[in-house]
């Protein structure tokens, strides 16, 4: 098995007119060389237009696999270059969909970085890809990617290894929760937020409790 590596570090190239409310977004992220410091609400030089869905310490940095983005681009018929999904991280080699919620990992660079929920498509994504029905397409694919809260900042280059240094025993993955939000699953994660295993983030807890009071259509 091949070892995780960063295949890119992404970060915003311009601000570019959007038709919704906010009127532009930051989407257009492309790859940096070099290294970029890591701060607790993202890389250094990146913004979020949209900064009431985008952003902040538990939206820090985006991240999706190199595999799911051979798999779109083979579907779509057309090159999906390193962000151009909005990531700010491509990486070969880690799965994002199987990645355990509250797993972490560190970067040969030292950067810590915490798995807090898949990414939900808006709008804005289906426009910059310029794909009709995009959002439901990539629902229904449940190739999310991962958002990520950073633990321990540093500095991150393209070439960077990426090791899982800490698994959460609840084990729902960012692809499950975003495939099937179940009662079962959102048990798991409040049980384990409440034991101090893992921290929900705000965004994902209202979505979490939710499904934790639906009736069981078994029952």
């Amino acid at each position: 098995m091949k070892p995780a590596v960063i295949q890119a570090v992404c970060r915003v190239h311009q601000l570019v007119p959007d038709a919704g409310t906010v009127g532009v977004t930051a989407i257009d992220k492309r790859p940096v060389e070099g290294s970029v410091r890591v701060r607790r609400l993202g890389l250094h030089g990146d913004v979020q237009a949209d900064r009431a869905n985008h952003g902040g310490e538990d939206k820090a940095v985006y991240a999706y696999s190199a595999s799911d983005a051979e798999w779109w681009a083979e579907e779509l018929g057309r090159p999906l270059p390193p962000g151009c999904f909005g990531e700010n991280l491509r990486i070969a080699g880690l799965e994002t969909g199987e990645a355990v919620i509250g797993e972490r990992w560190r970067t040969s660079g030292g950067v810590v970085l915490e798995v807090t929920m898949p990414r939900i498509p808006c709008a804005t994504f289906g426009r910059w890809l310029g794909e009709e029905r995009w959002a439901r397409r990539f629902t229904q694919e449940g190739r999310p990617g991962a958002y990520l809260r950073v633990v321990d900042t540093g500095e991150v280059a393209a070439g960077d290894g990426i090791a899982v240094v800490h698994t959460p025993a609840h084990g729902v993955t960012v692809g499950e929760w975003f495939r099937g939000p179940t009662r079962e699953r959102a048990e798991a994660l409040l049980d384990a937020d409440a034991e101090g295993g893992i921290r929900i983030a705000p965004a994902l807890r209202a979505y979490v409790e939710a499904a934790a009071r639906r009736a069981d259509p078994l029952a």
